[in-house]
């Protein structure tokens, strides 16, 4: 049993890689209270699954606990246990505080904009806490645009001289009109404008991971669509809560963000998935 990468932080992806003695019709585990979802590759005979670690996590030792199931049967008797216990550091983000300024309204909303924030907070809710047990990921997650990084995960960030949380994406610095690429295969599940995020879109690559992209200033895709790696999906813009024209975007596992550089930097398999 393996994790990639072999130093796990805070607010960092993993991939867990998983080689059995037995063969095993399924395999499923637990990860920090959260249930994982395991895909079989039948070239290297591994199950691999995508995870990661809040930022909130403590740093210490934790264990991944593994129940596979043989293919002679399902009864309990037929189920294997095992735990394996992976070490989490403290990640190194940004300290330096990004003094931003926005228009009031998202600051200092009116009633009305206030019935729009809690009309996109309910679409979030119902939305973003999905998870889809099947893969539709394959192959390594890609950059949505090729530009300059102008904001990273983790840094802390000030609104009007209002301290805010901290940046849970990846800012690019790309003018309007920009084409935006899907990171990996997936299913379209959000496709519409929202108060903060502007014109908002959100992949589903399965096992609980999505990426969203905000600020677009047009969508090229509707929500239930099937993208693949390197589609456009919109165009970037400056719509919602933006100082100005980017690309913001985010990576979320199971009600949890990841750093997307981290994601981008993790080497994963093409799966081939008959077992």
């Amino acid at each position: 049993m393996r994790a990639q990468p072999a130093r796990l932080i805070n607010g960092g992806p993993v991939l867990f890689q998983v080689k059995p003695p037995l063969r095993f019709e399924s395999l499923k585990g637990t990860w920090l209270g959260h249930e994982l979802f395991f895909s079989f590759d039948a070239t290297s005979k591994r199950w691999y699954a995508l995870a990661g670690v809040s930022l909130e996590t403590t740093p210490g030792t934790y264990s991944l606990e593994l129940t596979g199931e043989t293919q002679t049967g399902k009864a309990s008797s037929n189920k294997v246990a095992f735990t394996r216990k992976f070490a989490i550091a403290r990640g190194k983000y940004p300290k330096i505080e990004v003094k931003l300024s926005v228009e009031g309204k998202f600051t200092e909303p009116n009633p009305e904009q206030q019935k729009q924030i809690e009309e996109g907070q309910q679409v979030k809710k119902d939305y973003l806490s999905r998870v889809t047990p099947e893969r539709e990921w394959s192959g390594d997650f890609t950059a949505p645009a090729e530009a300059s990084i102008s904001d990273v995960f983790g840094s802390q960030r000030i609104f009007n001289g209002k301290t805010s949380s901290p940046h849970l994406g990846l800012d690019f610095r790309v003018p309007t009109g920009t084409p935006v690429a899907a990171m990996n295969d997936g299913t379209v599940l959000l496709a519409r404008p929202l108060y903060f995020e502007g014109n908002f879109v959100v992949l589903d690559h399965g096992q609980g991971l999505l990426t969203l992209y905000l600020h677009l200033s047009e969508f090229k895709v509707k929500e239930g669509d099937q993208v693949k790696s390197g589609q456009v999906i919109g165009l970037s813009g400056g719509t919602g809560r933006a100082t100005g024209p980017h690309l913001h975007v985010a990576v979320r596992w199971q009600d949890t963000y990841l750093d997307p550089a981290g994601l981008m930097r993790l080497q994963l398999p093409s799966l081939a998935t008959s077992n």
